[in-house]
């Protein structure tokens, strides 16, 4: 059966090169690598012999975990430059024939993020079901990692790995609890 999402050809030769961008090439002296550090370090990693860049998390955050807490999916960290900076990485890579994947993380955001503190709110709202939150400030989460206390909700909200990372709410594949949204 025809895969849905067919696996791009380009894969099957990809030498990839992971560039944690805070640490990899200050362009501006400001002791912080940055994006156009990466850009002027190209033709660099080109002949290395790799034809692919995998760079981790770049999106505004609070870095409270060195970037995956994600504050901004839509903004670069003004730490790592702008996003004409990002547009001018991925023009350059690909004129020399590379490609760039940028790390994403999808389970969770930072508790700064505007998603996050609209959820958090007393009364129900458009992303009051965004996060996975109990139905009571004394239910826990049956297991799973959980902050309470600290919005104007009622509830607890569960967290990815840190307490700055409340965890988004993909549903549970057999909802056992009231506030268990399912699938």
């Amino acid at each position: 059966m025809p895969s849905m999402f067919p696996r791009p050809q380009w894969l099957a030769t990809a030498r990839f090169y992971e560039i944690y961008p805070q640490s990899f090439a200050d362009s501006n002296g400001d002791g912080i690598g940055d994006i156009p550090g990466i850009v002027s370090r190209l033709d660099y990693i080109r002949d290395l012999g790799c034809n692919a860049l995998w760079i981790n998390p770049c999106f505004d955050s609070p870095f409270k975990d060195a970037g995956y807490d994600v504050r901004n999916y839509l903004k670069v960290a003004p730490r790592y430059g702008t996003n004409d900076d990002l547009i001018t990485l991925f023009d350059e890579a690909h004129r020399r024939g590379m490609h760039v994947l940028l790390d994403l993380v999808p389970g969770h955001t930072s508790e700064e993020h505007p998603w996050f503190r609209i959820s958090s709110r007393a009364e129900r709202n458009q992303y009051s079901d965004r996060y996975i939150w109990t139905d009571s400030w004394m239910s826990g989460a049956d297991g799973l990692p959980f902050v309470g206390g600290e919005a104007p909700r009622d509830g607890t909200y569960v967290l990815n790995f840190f307490k700055c990372q409340p965890a988004l709410n993909y549903g549970f594949a057999h909802p056992e609890r009231p506030w268990q949204m399912g699938v």
